[in-house]
């Protein structure tokens, strides 16, 4: 099986290019966030990285994280080592952006997002429908109101609703809708970051991005606790992902 991520450096060392590798779903597995994590881990003492700039191959950025990897006797270890991605992108410190096309759902969704800067093509759609399988994205509901405010961003999370590419623009979950997302990407690096300080941009991204950390540290622990320990000891969560798994209907214990 082929590398789940690849990377390539541009624009003279000013772009670290994070590329998802596993077309056409680019399932963010276990070992996917992985390879994520150590990689970024090695990028903070690269001096001259101005921006990291999440993409994926096909048609679509991702389908989201492993459903397998949600149920209860792999979930403990999948979720933390997920949230922990976020923490780790904040962390090192560097502005961030995505480049998204088709597709972006759950997991996927929730680390276009999280980045400073989004761009998506004209057939993108975003979407959290964790809710259809009786469960929740922690990451979407603490930072979503970021970009999109508390009741539209509770709305999102609550009904799974799927948020079109001109919508998304309109809303403020992505921030411009172009016919190649990467190019428009490199060509706003060009003209808003290339000629400034990659040490200042670092500053300014930290003071700006405070919250960011504080919810991180402050907030997802919480909500970890609600999924982990509270939701998935309901039995209509392991019915929702085992019915997703089994190509079939769930049966809710209540209606």
């Amino acid at each position: 099986m082929t590398a789940p991520i690849q990377t390539e450096t541009l624009r003279d060392g000013g772009i670290e290019h994070i590329v998802l590798a596993r077309p056409p779903a680019n399932i963010l597995d276990m070992e996917t966030i992985g390879a994520l994590r150590q990689h970024i881990a090695g990028l903070a003492d690269r001096k001259g990285l101005r921006l990291l700039l999440f993409d994926a191959q096909g048609d679509h950025f991702s389908f989201g994280a492993s459903v397998p990897e949600h149920l209860p006797d792999r979930v403990g270890t999948m979720l933390p080592s997920f949230h922990q991605l976020f923490a780790d992108i904040e962390q090192c410190g560097i502005p961030t952006a995505a480049a998204v096309r088709g597709r972006c759902l759950g997991g996927g969704a929730e680390l276009a997002t999280w980045c400073g800067t989004v761009h998506c093509n004209a057939g993108a759609a975003f979407a959290v429908p964790e809710i259809k399988l009786a469960v929740f994205p922690p990451i979407a509901a603490m930072a979503w109101r970021w970009r999109v405010g508390g009741n539209t961003a509770s709305r999102l999370v609550l009904t799974g609703q799927t948020v079109r590419a001109p919508q998304a623009v309109e809303i403020g979950l992505c921030d411009a809708c172009t016919e190649d997302p990467l190019a428009s990407l490199l060509d706003w690096y060009d003209h808003a970051l290339a000629k400034l300080s990659p040490a200042a941009l670092r500053y300014a991204w930290r003071a700006s991005r405070a919250p960011m950390r504080a919810a991180l540290r402050d907030e997802l622990p919480a909500l970890e606790h609600l999924y982990l320990d509270d939701l998935m000891a309901h039995p209509d969560a392991v019915e929702g992902l085992r019915s997703f798994v089994e190509k079939r209907a769930p049966t809710w214990s209540s209606k």
